[in-house]
């Protein structure tokens, strides 16, 4: 191996992809770096400046995405990169099995199906993963469950030594849904809050100027108190200080689970359900529905407030929640993927 090792990074961001790929990236990221490994993003971040913030303020270079299997090569060698980490639902599988025939190691970032992607290292970092056993490449290495989940320093920081038992007189809610919330569901889950009737303070994120205004203009009972804010980098210390957050569920759910936060979580597009369905029936978040229900039934916008007034007062309920979700994920899991690389990445070379 060379004396310092070079890994790329492709993924992408943007309004309606959504932040979750990058995030799980910086987090994967953060932990090669402290190993002391390059570490060079190739990403088409859609104009996000919350996303290109992640990597300029970690010191994270970013290059142009190659949008084809010749000049994603023609990058990593021009970069010097001995591996490639590949995240994306949407990157044909030409561009990893070009990749490794180059010689490079390659680790592909999967939820579930690999979508055709060649990979020497395949995580699947979501809950009951390692109990299904999809077709990969030939001597692949797969690791699979939420012992592998990418977490961010910021949060693994921030974890408890022990379920956290939060008692804070008046509720202390956190909303929020990625760095986009490219459907919306910022108003819809605020609303079901409000039509609780319960005293509460709550901040919610507003990821554009238009659902700010819209959350604006939400009418607070005399004891609920709504706080708006934008995409922030200080979430993870918001979350920790909370005694309740609403999410949609996705890659943050294994954050808000090492946390040891409740949750109560809606899914907003089908790749979700799967994650959605797994995590609350296992009793480690609750169940607020499907997100386009919530806003047009309201029989199961009925559900979901009832839901939510309970998680509300009843402490017992919310430290019951909170201590499934902390014995559910470690923080460890940036280690055990980056510590797989490495070695991978190491025996490649040796060949």
């Amino acid at each position: 191996m060379s004396a310092r090792l070079t890994v790329g990074i492709r993924c992408d961001a943007g309004p309606r992809t959504g932040v979750g790929h990058l995030v799980r990236c910086v987090a994967l990221a953060e932990e090669l770096t402290a190993r002391g490994v390059a570490v060079r993003f190739l990403s088409d971040l859609g104009g996000l400046e919350w996303a290109a913030r992640q990597l300029a303020s970690r010191g994270l270079p970013r290059h142009p995405a190659p949008d084809d299997p010749a000049g994603l090569v023609a990058a990593a060698d021009r970069l010097g990169l001995d591996a490639v980490v590949v995240d994306s639902y949407d990157l044909a599988p030409e561009h990893s099995s070009t990749l490794r025939a180059s010689g490079r190691t390659v680790l592909a970032i999967i939820d579930g199906d690999p979508r055709g992607q060649q990979a020497d290292l395949y995580v699947d970092q979501n809950l009951d993963a390692e109990l299904a056993a999809p077709e990969l490449a030939p001597g692949a290495i797969r690791l699979a469950g939420l012992k592998h989940a990418l977490l961010r320093r910021a949060v693994r920081s921030l974890r408890p030594p022990a379920p956290p038992t939060r008692a804070h007189g008046t509720p202390r809610v956190v909303a929020f849904f990625g760095g986009t919330d490219a459907y919306r569901a910022a108003p819809v889950a605020c609303r079901l809050l409000l039509q609780t009737g319960v005293d509460f303070t709550a901040t919610i994120v507003a990821a554009d100027d238009e659902l700010r205004a819209e959350l604006l203009a939400l009418s607070p009972a005399a004891g609920q108190r709504l706080e708006v804010i934008e995409p922030t980098d200080d979430l993870p210390k918001l979350l920790a200080d909370a005694d309740l957050a609403i999410s949609a569920s996705g890659t943050s759910t294994w954050e808000l689970l090492c946390l040891g936060l409740p949750a109560a979580l809606l899914w907003v597009v089908d790749n979700q359900i799967i994650g959605y369905g797994r995590t609350t029936d296992r009793g480690l978040a609750v169940g607020l529905g499907r997100l386009s229900a919530l806003r047009d039934s309201e029989g199961d916008a009925a559900a979901a407030v009832d839901l939510l007034r309970d998680l509300l007062v009843n402490d017992s309920t919310r430290a019951a929640l909170a201590a499934r979700a902390w014995a559910a994920v470690d923080g460890q899991g940036c280690s055990r993927v980056v510590g797989a690389l490495l070695t991978a990445t190491a025996s490649r070379e040796e060949v």
